[in-house]
């Protein structure tokens, strides 16, 4: 007999975890696509892919974006810090997509010129002559042929992008917008949490934000010192928007180590944090689980550095975050978002995408019963042209549905080139 751990390894397969999440997920999703591709008279299979390009974009209009920093020694924390030109939103990438009918699909991504160069050395392969409305069938496809290198990292990254222009595809061409393939809306408007540095709250308060995410850059490589920083800090940020807003904090992964996380805890527990987000390391899955069963105070927010259903399904098997935190143009796109949301409401556990509030995360957020607000996106950000043209309208503290097919988004061939990012 089988014992119960090497059952549940045989139940995860990856062909049965897919079949098995892709009723329960979708709802009504793809069930609509008959009704919905009436008016094209069966022309769904011959719809066909004829090209797919990617570049790696600017989202800021800061100068700083994938610039080299200066490190003034060997020890230097910033070089803890330092990330990368192909980490996080400044390794954006746009990924086009075009048919034979003439729709044409954007999808954002990230990776940089590493993700571009998967997608036009491997990805595109896959993808040229196909039906784009197949999308578990291209996802699954594109998934298992980077299994010996992929799975996680840059190539879920370039993979995100593709996916998202797919669904661009789908919803141009049944004239709906993604929320809808994805079973409509929980809710009529979403409130805003905005993300930002201690002094970036102000500008939230007078957009009429009650939600605020706080950057703390102080971490284990700062010791006692950038504690007691963080400390007054937070301080600071509690009295300027009062006791009866919400406050969480964003760690980006730099206390990384248990007992300093555990410390900080305690020193903040008068704040009455909403949750403390990516404390530790994203491998560091024993890590986070002791904090989720040893932290009262506040929630633990973990996976945006998390990719795809199996990595989601890990954190929850060792009960590893009290709030889910998919980015969907990191995780795998919105194929693998809403399977992520689907394990999310089986197992009642908060789920708030990262950058929730780009016009390509917000569909899974409306649609979802488990997630309450979204996070800022352009609101703020001092973006460029491009990024504001993926943003969803803010109004009064809200982000509100686009009603346009696909994503909505403002995005044409040559604003994207406009924006490339030379690095």
């Amino acid at each position: 007999m089988l014992s119960l751990k090497a059952r549940y390894y045989r139940m995860m397969t990856r062909r049965t975890f897919l079949r098995t999440l892709s009723a329960a997920s979708t709802a009504a999703s793809l069930n609509l696509a008959p009704s919905l591709f009436a008016n094209h008279h069966g022309a769904a299979s011959k719809l066909k892919i004829t090209s797919v390009d990617v570049y790696p974009v600017k989202l800021w209009e800061r100068s700083s974006q994938g610039k080299l920093p200066e490190f003034t020694s060997d020890y230097d924390p910033k070089r803890w810090r330092y990330t990368g030109p192909f980490a996080q939103l400044a390794s954006s990438i746009i990924v086009v997509i075009k048919t034979n009918e003439g729709i044409t699909g954007f999808g954002l991504g990230a990776g940089g010129s590493v993700a571009c160069e998967i997608i036009e050395g491997h990805l595109r392969h896959l993808l040229i002559g196909t039906n784009p409305l197949n999308l578990e069938l291209l996802w699954d496809q594109m998934y298992t042929s980077g299994n010996f290198y992929g799975r996680r990292g840059v190539f879920v990254m370039a993979l995100s992008g593709i996916d998202n222009a797919l669904w661009d595809i789908l919803g141009k061409y049944s004239d709906q917008p993604v929320y809808r393939l994805l079973g409509g809306t929980t809710k009529e408007r979403i409130p805003v949490y905005h993300t930002g540095v201690p002094e970036a709250v102000e500008v939230g308060l007078d957009l009429g934000i009650q939600h605020f995410k706080v950057v703390v850059w102080d971490g284990l490589a700062e010791g006692e010192e950038g504690k007691r920083r963080t400390v007054k800090a937070l301080n600071q940020v509690r009295e300027k928007i009062g006791s009866e807003k919400t406050m969480m904090i964003e760690c980006v992964a730099g206390w990384d180590d248990v007992e300093f996380t555990l410390d900080m805890a305690r020193r903040l527990e008068e704040q009455n944090l909403y949750w403390i987000e990516e404390p530790l390391s994203p491998d560091n899955i024993l890590g986070y689980e002791r904090l989720v069963r040893e932290v009262d105070s506040t929630r633990i927010a973990n996976g945006e550095h998390e990719y795809t259903r199996f990595g989601f399904a890990e954190l929850i098997r060792h009960n590893a975050a009290d709030v889910l935190q998919p980015d969907v143009s990191w995780c795998g796109g919105v194929t693998s978002l809403r399977k992520i949301a689907a394990l999310a409401a089986a197992h009642g556990l908060e789920f708030t995408p990262h950058r929730g509030g780009s016009l390509f995360g917000l569909p899974l957020c409306l649609s979802s019963s488990e997630c309450n607000w979204a996070e800022s996106f352009g609101t703020t950000d001092d973006g460029t042209d491009l990024m504001n043209a993926m943003s969803a309208t803010f109004q009064n503290g809200y982000y509100l549905p686009s009603e346009e097919p696909g994503f909505g988004t403002k995005l044409t061939e040559k604003l994207v080139q406009d924006h490339v990012l030379e690095i």
